[in-house]
């Protein structure tokens, strides 16, 4: 068989960004509040240069249960603005979210399909977004939830991909799966499970060994607390002080009235763990998307996120508490806009179709 040259630098650039993938970050960050309110108003679907379809995707790829048989609509997006017939094809293989969020936030795929003449397909997560096997009841109970694994979405991917390749009388186009995060594990899984369908896997902070007994469990709060350790020591302390704080604050009389009025929330909380899930978001998914602001998607925010919390919490008064610190370092997560004046912590919506991730976890 000959190989054009173009096919051997595909190949090459291929394995560059396997080798150099850790310099980049193609996971989409889920920012709740003012930023999700904001892209809402701005009609993100809209901006995105995709064609939304929809395929008839088997329940169970595994067993011969009556439900097997059952058919959901898995959704998928496409782009063929830059594809030539025979071209490579291009897939994201969906992670926890609604997949329009995932094509907004994935522009590596769009920059290099022009060179390639590449296929963009981004595809749904089962469980997850518009690809409700259940609908509404989707995760009323274990016997749905049950159909809710990796090992069924990789499946889906390969049927999927299959199918799109017939249909679009292009079987000899290579493959080429992308994810990031949940989603780049996904695409290495991809890789080794199914090398009939996939020639590579571009896979990005993709914690493939991240499971008991191969990275310790702490791995990845280490991680987080080294970011706001490098920043600011007593900014660290600060964070790390503030969950005892809150946790006795909640054991007073009236506690939990006093922790919503603290938080500001919409309406007062019955549980003391929204207060301290809220805080944990905002910390850690500020780690995680700790970026000069060029490259951030919280892109109001100046500087490092991480730096410009510490800077809140290091600028109070000495004697300020340290649970009213933390405070107003996560407002710079939730409110950067400072239009919000009070917060949902319990029973808010569920704008980028996360639900399903808790279960998976």
């Amino acid at each position: 068989m000959a190989f054009s040259s173009s096919y051997f630098s595909f190949i090459f650039l291929i394995l560059l960004f396997i080798i150099s993938v850790a310099v980049g970050e193609i996971k989409p960050v889920y920012l709740p509040g003012t930023y999700q309110s904001s892209l809402k108003k701005q009609n993100v679907k809209s901006k995105i240069p995709f064609k939304t379809h929809y395929f008839p995707q088997n329940l169970d790829h595994f067993t011969f249960l009556p439900k097997s048989s059952k058919v959901f609509k898995q959704k998928y997006l496409i782009n063929d603005k830059y594809w030539q017939k025979g071209g490579p094809i291009f897939v994201y293989t969906g992670n926890e979210g609604n997949i329009d969020w995932f094509a907004a936030n994935t522009g590596f795929m769009l920059d290099i399909a022009p060179k390639f003449h590449a296929l963009l397909v981004f595809i749904e997560h089962r469980f997850y977004g518009d690809s409700m096997p259940f609908g509404k009841k989707s995760y009323k109970s274990p016997k749905t939830l049950g159909y809710l694994n990796s090992q069924q979405a990789l499946a889906d991917y390969a049927v999927l991909i299959r199918s799109l390749k017939q249909n679009l009388s292009s079987e000899s186009s290579p493959v080429v799966v992308f994810g990031g995060s949940y989603g780049g594990m996904l695409a290495s899984w991809f890789r080794l499970k199914y090398p009939h369908i996939a020639i590579g896997a571009v896979a990005s902070s993709a914690p493939i060994l991240q499971f008991d007994k191969i990275t310790p469990w702490s791995s990845f709060y280490d991680a987080v607390s080294q970011d706001f350790k490098e920043a600011s020591l007593n900014c660290y302390k600060v964070i790390k002080g503030s969950w005892t704080e809150l946790d006795a604050l909640s054991k007073h009389e009236e506690g939990l009235t006093k922790v919503s009025k603290l938080f500001k929330t919409c309406k007062g909380l019955h549980s003391v763990y929204s207060a301290r899930d809220w805080l944990w978001e905002a910390f850690v998914y500020t780690a995680m998307v700790n970026y000069p602001t060029e490259a951030n998607f919280m892109m109001p925010l100046p500087a490092y996120p991480v730096q410009e919390m510490c800077k809140i919490i290091d600028g109070f008064p000495k004697g300020a508490s340290k649970i009213s610190r933390a405070f107003a370092a996560a407002s710079l997560y939730y409110n950067y806009t400072q239009t919000e004046k009070c917060f949902n912590l319990e029973g808010g919506d569920d704008a980028h179709g996360l639900h399903g991730w808790d279960w998976q976890v």
